[in-house]
């Protein structure tokens, strides 16, 4: 009888040690970004964060370079780029953090628009779109990886969950900027929930 005690006690333990060593890393993985989120990026310094709902917006100012081409929109008046080739930008990124109950949200995710409290026009603030630029700040210019869109066009984004994206403008040192964001959930069909439409705003300073 003492010999096959022990025979049946080994298994159980290396049948079950697996189990435990793989669950939190899949949940810690789960945990920290979507499915579809590049991994997060934090470099910068915060100069803002806000909620829309139970989402934290955490805005971090990145760094400064020159703009690699003319931007796309001009001065009405001047017919101007807003951006030239060579003008300062600056980068700032977005980490945004689901704080609540999972929500499915559509292509847009939490939508963010930035503007300086001057700013005269009517369009947004021109961006300059360039690969090369974002590497060099250590930021995405997109949430997704590129294999990340899907149809219908659902994004779950659980409890805890974060992701980041960066975006980069007219580098005004000193200027106050608001930042207004916007969720627009969706069903399972990737249909908008209008009705359920989420906005929040945040303030800070360009240093």
């Amino acid at each position: 009888p003492p010999p096959p005690a022990p025979t049946p006690d080994p298994p159980p333990p290396a049948d079950h040690a697996p189990e435990p060593d793989d669950a939190p890393a899949e949940t810690a993985t789960a945990g920290e970004r979507p499915d579809w989120a590049n991994p997060v990026a934090t470099p910068g310094e915060q100069i803002s964060t806000f909620t829309v709902g139970d989402v934290r917006v955490d805005v971090y100012q990145v760094g400064v370079t020159q703009a690699s081409k003319d931007g796309l929109f001009v001065d009405p008046d001047t017919n101007q780029p807003l951006i030239a080739a060579g003008d300062d930008i600056v980068f700032i990124n977005y980490v945004i953090t689901n704080e609540g109950a999972p929500i499915d949200l559509g292509s847009s995710l939490v939508s963010i628009d930035e503007r300086y409290d001057d700013w005269p026009y009517m369009q947004g603030m021109d961006t300059i779109v360039d690969d090369a630029l974002y590497e060099a700040q250590g930021v995405h210019d997109d949430a997704m990886h590129n294999q990340a869109y899907r149809e219908p066009s659902v994004y779950p984004f659980a409890t805890g969950q974060s992701y980041s994206y960066a975006t980069n403008f007219r580098y005004q040192p000193g200027s106050p900027i608001t930042f207004d964001a916007v969720i627009t959930p969706v069903d399972a069909e990737g249909e908008l929930l209008h009705d359920e439409r989420i906005e929040g705003e945040g303030t800070g300073t360009i240093s």
